[in-house]
């Protein structure tokens, strides 16, 4: 069966209502119903069908490889600081719902650190009889002298977005009990921060609390010790047609501020700050993020921004003082321009200086910003070529003198790098060098101002798999527009370029998320090392029927990232590039790093696989639907694919801003471009297919990737694969167990589909 999109309905005229898309006619809308019994009965039968496929003896034995690196006792427990502590979350085989604990740095940096539990989830699900996922913890600042004691945790029941919030006495190890007064806010969608010892502000669809369309919190109320949500007073609300609103608290002593956030759609929002129980507008226009830290206001505008007589670009990061901008002044300094090849990824504050975590061609650089000398800007040296380092501050609340406030992370990783923690200390001084482990170093200006920066490593996780075997290269391909599109491509010293390389093709391409070299023994263990077996050719070994001049060649994995448009690799132009009606720059990007890899010999089409998850499984589905010709295998996860009506589904509403609005018939008009569940034809050769989900994700959720292999099947379309798993949320998984298991499906369904020989 054919099903196509209905014929378009001419576009409004001028002063009118625009014209509403008719909806294409959808046999499986019926699988919309996530928790229906005929549903799920329809899920378990396709779970069966796959696993019968896929769980033979070799996916056994990669699950199993890939569980050892996740509950690996050697990786590095990351933590942060709160007080004289250092939190951690852990997971391992004996707990695989977690431990939240914490130690002290001398300890931490020890060989063997010795943990506080202050939380075994494993043990609370068991006695609650709930199968809980840690969605962290937020601290309520003490008194001055005092330790940090009584935290809010997020717990989500099956590891979807709506969290229960309970609080926890990390002294005593218990949560406060609700009848002595305790904060326990029901299982929602939403949002909390403390306001003081005593009161929460809570954003939340609890109890009857309105939602916003896209299934979050619209009202934030002020919430006292022992009143009822029903009850406390609200202090915030947006729009209903608004994606949410939140309310943030700032507890610096001397600075401390309450903010509301209405986010309008994922990139346009707006800023007010309470001042004598009235919201002050921060004015800028809704597509620049505006951050508050001490005396500054930071903003970083998502298009050019103009302020009198001076434009910003896109991309760039601007300051002003706080209290000379809410009263009228528009003296900006400009911390940072992107030019074609860097942009600005994040920045985090130490306590008196600013970290700028940039990207040069999709490798690391890190600068450090002096306020107190006029913004001076110095280079972190701490970056080798075709990784990614990030640096964070360890504690900018640390108020002591000989405290952390000007410490800081860095995180160090790449594709055949194991990840490696340091932490240094930030601190005045003339340019040039210090310290034996690294430095942040140079002069800003006319003066010979610089800052002086040590780190040191503090752990380094183990090796999974024989890294020094492999070669890590960074190629453009030329997109159909001709713009130049990077990507990485992780192979075999070795390599061979006569196309017969198996080869992952992994990308996301949207909301200016980007993809940097990272480092993963699953990959390794799972693709980069596993081995084709050399068959026997006209009486020799060999790899293909007219002959291979490396006869008796066993080969490994290639891995390719793709840094198409719609991420942020470039910044937010290199975002906006793909946004609604250009959504097909990503698809065409993507393409022409396939097509790249197979004129250079890297692979062909027969044994090229591409993957994606969410919107990077909208992604791979228009590579199904639209370069079939390119792909032997798709993977797609947890995905957006029918477009029509994402809108109406879970949190979808919330993407209008980066896809369209498909009721609208002129939209609806370009979305249906890109819309794989209404790009499927009869005739076609589509490459082999797995589609894979889970029940209990709240954010995408698991009828689009259900309706999309229910219509290739009814179509006859052979080899279509379907998985969903039962918990897990939008990651799919919600433990190491289920994340091995996730990663070896999909892992091993492209490499017995892409390995095999012709």
């Amino acid at each position: 069966m054919t099903t196509t999109a209905a014929d378009p309905t001419p576009a409004a005229g001028p002063g009118t209502t625009p014209a509403t898309a008719p909806e294409p006619l959808d046999e499986n809308i019926w699988l919309e119903d996530i928790y229906g019994e005929e549903q799920l009965a329809w899920v378990r039968e396709q779970n069966a069908r796959t696993e019968e496929l896929l769980e033979d003896a070799d996916y056994a034995g990669l699950e199993s490889e890939i569980l050892e690196v996740l509950d690996s006792t050697d990786r590095i427990a990351m933590v942060g600081k709160r007080g004289s502590h250092y939190y951690n979350f852990w997971k391992d085989g004996g707990h695989p719902k977690g431990l939240w604990r914490r130690t002290t740095w001398g300890s931490y940096v020890s060989d063997e650190p010795q943990w506080e539990i202050l939380l075994d989830v494993d043990a609370l699900a068991a006695a609650e009889g709930t199968e809980w996922v840690f969605h962290g913890a937020t601290f309520l600042r003490p008194a001055p002298g005092e330790p940090h004691r009584n935290a809010i945790l997020a717990l989500s029941p099956d590891g979807g977005d709506a969290n229960r919030y309970r609080e926890f006495d990390v002294v005593t190890r218990t949560f406060v009990d609700p009848a002595d007064g305790g904060f326990d806010i029901p299982t929602a969608k939403g949002t909390i921060a403390w306001l003081d010892a005593d009161t929460l502000l809570v954003s939340t669809t609890a109890e009857g609390l309105p939602s916003t369309t896209s299934s979050y919190a619209r009202t934030t109320v002020r919430l006292a010790r022992g009143q009822e949500l029903a009850t406390a007073p609200r202090l915030f609300e947006v729009p209903e047609d608004h994606m949410m609103g939140m309310v943030a608290h700032d507890s610096t002593p001397g600075f401390e501020r309450t903010f509301a956030v209405d986010c309008i759609d994922f990139f346009n929002r707006t800023t007010a700050v309470l001042r004598n129980g009235e919201w002050v507008l921060i004015d800028a226009p809704t597509d620049v993020d505006v951050s508050a830290h001490r005396d500054w206001l930071l903003f970083r505008p998502q298009g050019d921004w103009t302020v009198g007589s001076t434009t910003y670009p896109a991309g760039s990061l601007v300051a002003a003082g706080f209290e000379d901008y809410l009263a009228g002044g528009r003296e900006l300094t400009v911390l940072f321009t992107p030019d074609a090849a860097t942009s600005l990824q994040s920045w985090s504050w130490t306590r008196s200086y600013l970290l700028l975590n940039l990207l040069r061609d999709v490798s690391s650089e890190i600068r450090v910003l002096d306020p107190a000398s006029g913004w001076a800007s110095s280079l972190l040296d701490a970056c080798p070529p075709l990784h990614d380092v990030n640096a964070y501050a360890v504690d900018d609340e640390d108020e002591d003198e000989a405290g952390a406030g000007d410490d800081f992370w860095l995180v160090a990783t790449g594709f055949t790098t194991p990840s490696t923690l340091m932490r240094g200390t930030l601190s005045a001084g003339a340019s040039g060098p210090s310290g034996s482990s690294g430095s942040a170093s140079g002069s800003h200006g006319d003066g010979d101002h610089g800052v002086t920066s040590s780190h040191a490593v503090v752990k380094t996780s183990p090796s999974f798999f024989n890294e020094s075997g492999y070669e890590v290269q960074q190629h453009f391909a030329i997109s159909a527009d001709g713009t130049r599109v990077p990507y990485f491509q992780v192979a075999p010293r070795d390599l061979v370029l006569d196309g017969q390389n198996p080869t992952q093709l992994s990308g996301y391409g949207g909301f200016e998320i980007s993809r940097t070299p990272a480092y993963s023994g699953a990959i390794g263990r799972a693709w980069l090392e596993r081995r084709t077996e050399p068959v026997m050719v006209d009486g020799a070994e060999g790899g293909d029927s007219a002959g291979d001049s490396a006869s008796g060649y066993s080969r490994g994995g290639v891995y390719v990232v793709a840094n198409i448009r719609g991420g942020g690799e470039y910044g937010p132009s290199w975002h906006r590039a793909a946004l609604q009606e250009n959504r097909h720059r990503a698809y065409e990007d993507f393409a022409a790093v396939a097509k790249d890899l197979i004129s250079r010999g890297v692979t062909s089409p027969q044994r090229l696989g591409c993957v994606g998850g969410s919107n990077g499984g909208l992604l791979v589905g228009n590579m199904l639907t639209q370069y079939p010709e390119l792909f032997g295998a798709v993977s797609c996860g947890v995905p957006l694919l029918d477009m029509r009506r994402y809108t109406k589904l879970s949190a979808g509403f919330s993407w209008m801003a980066e896809y369209g609005d498909p009721d609208v018939a002129e939209q609806w008009d370009f979305i249906r471009t890109f819309s794989p569940y209404h790009l499927l034809k009869d005739g076609v050769e589509y490459p082999e297919t797995f589609i894979w989900t889970a029940t209990s994700d709240d954010r995408v959720g698991p009828v689009q990737a259900r309706k999309m292999a229910a219509r290739m099947q009814a179509m006859g379309i052979p080899n279509v694969w379907f998985h969903e798993a039962l918990e897990g949320g939008h990651a799919g998984a919600s433990d190491n167990r289920q994340a091995a298991a996730l990663e070896a499906r999909s892992q091993h369904f492209l490499w017995r589909v892409l390995a095999g020989h012709p």
